[in-house]
């Protein structure tokens, strides 16, 4: 949550004043980094109790009846140090953090058994547990801008086998910087190794690009082609640019050579519209420009939620004041809200209205709902810390809809951060999910008809 010096406004007086929230995780300090042989693993995080048992795993040539399946450990590497963009790997896209979108990749391929992030950082290595990842304690000598992803991987497989009491089979390498890779591409990536069709295999994408060189001698050259003869598109050999996402190795074999390209090396290809790796801010911004056009679209369900958080102005609204000649102000509502936000109070979730405004039109809408309410907030996330803690409900369970830009502390605090359909640019870029419907014309409704279904049945009807 971005820090400020303003301190917060005071509630009503029936309401509790925020207090400031708890300390953030250190970050990371940025240390000088050689490459050890990495066969000794340092202690490790607590290992997540699940692992993902859920997933069936792959079984390769040598799987038989009596032979347990392979273990695919996916191993995903996060420093905190990230100086291109700080704090890069929690950086949301959609309202996710980048590393936890790596996680969810690995987690939905079937072959992959056991997912694994490597961290230097405290903050990182609890949200890769939230997202159902175990998380790796990196050690300082392989932290630094010049340790290699091998280093990592290399040290995350001797503490898996340390924990686990068993190697890993099949090691995957997965960039958290590489946010639209899909679970279908991990898995083909890991099955191209576990079928024994080659010992390393990584993404690649189709690549028609004319590529050059500058030379100080001759001026520019062509790479990839005679600069005299310029072949038509489907008369040219097929190229391929690696993307940077997945690497899938034999375990064994990496161990020994410690590189990710040894022997049968095979080609798994992907989209290229989906191809981006994040490595500046301007790279974080096409990311979060480009997610609602390429992520699945993705609502919550009533398991996934514990409380429902909503701004009022503009997402219970249509963002408009109507003045009288008294300076009296008036807004609209729509029905449909009332109906889902009864609704969700009779599934037992509780409701609140959080807002930055602090108006009798606010307060009397809330009286009418019978829901509590914060208003004249200026520190909307700390308040909503408070209340989360009052409640003993995990932010990462709630789910907040807003609007506009005071919105956006919240939405890196929750689980579910909602835009409504008319919400700012920036909203929406940062929300996990967007409605359909904008602000003051039902969008409320919507939200309950994703928890409860489109007739408002409560979980006991």
């Amino acid at each position: 949550m971005p820090a400020t010096t303003q301190p917060p406004a005071q509630p009503t007086a029936t309401e509790p004043a925020a207090t400031e929230p708890a300390a953030t995780e250190p970050a990371a300090t940025e240390p000088a980094a050689t490459e050890p042989a990495a066969t000794q693993p340092t202690a490790t995080e607590p290992a997540a109790t699940q692992p993902t048992a859920t997933q069936s795993t792959a079984q390769g040539p040598a799987a038989s009846a009596t032979q347990p399946p392979a273990t695919v450990l996916a191993v995903i590497p996060a420093r905190g140090g990230s100086k291109g963009v700080p704090a890069k790997n929690l950086a949301p896209v959609a309202g996710v953090p980048l590393v936890s979108r790596a996680v969810q990749a690995c987690l939905g391929a079937r072959p992959v058994t056991h997912v694994v992030v490597s961290t230097d950082d405290a903050g990182i290595a609890a949200a890769a547990r939230t997202a159902g990842a175990e998380a790796v304690r990196r050690p300082a000598e392989i932290a630094g801008d010049t340790a290699t992803s091998e280093a990592a991987v290399l040290h995350a497989m001797d503490a898996f086998e340390a924990t686990h009491g068993r190697p890993a089979d099949v090691v995957l390498l997965v960039q958290c910087t590489s946010p639209f890779l899909t679970s279908a591409e991990v898995a083909e990536t890991a099955e191209r190794i576990t079928s024994g069709a080659a010992d390393t295999a990584f993404t690649a994408a189709p690549s028609h690009g004319f590529l050059w060189r500058d030379t100080v001698e001759g001026g520019a050259t062509g790479v990839n082609h005679d600069k005299a003869h310029r072949p038509r598109r489907q008369d040219r050999e097929p190229e391929y640019l690696e993307t940077g996402a997945v690497y899938a190795m034999d375990a064994a074999g990496f161990r020994t050579h410690r590189h990710r390209f040894f022997g049968r090396t095979a080609l798994v290809v992907t989209d290229p519209a989906r191809v981006l790796e994040i490595d500046d801010p301007h790279d974080l911004a096409r990311a979060r420009a480009l997610a609602p056009l390429l992520d699945t679209p993705a609502t919550p369900g009533f398991a996934d939620i514990d409380a429902v958080v909503l701004d009022f102005d503009g997402t219970q609204t249509d963002d408009r004041v109507h003045l009288d000649a008294e300076g009296r102000e008036f807004v609209s509502a729509h029905r449909g809200d009332g109906l889902g936000i009864a609704a969700l109070r009779r599934a037992g979730l509780p409701v609140l209205i959080l807002s930055t405004e602090q108006n009798a039109v606010v307060a009397a809408r809330a009286r009418k709902l019978k829901i509590p309410v914060l208003h004249g907030i200026d520190r909307k996330d700390r308040a909503l810390k408070e209340w989360c803690d009052a409640e003993g409900i995990d932010p990462q369970r709630v789910l907040y809809a807003g609007n506009d830009v005071n919105d956006l502390p919240c939405f890196h605090l929750v689980g579910w951060p909602v835009a409504v359909s008319s919400a700012h640019d920036s909203v929406r870029a940062a929300a996990r999910a967007v409605t359909v419907t904008p602000g003051g014309s039902g969008a409320i409704r919507e939200i309950a008809a994703w928890l409860l279904g489109p007739e408002l049945n409560t979980p006991n009807a």
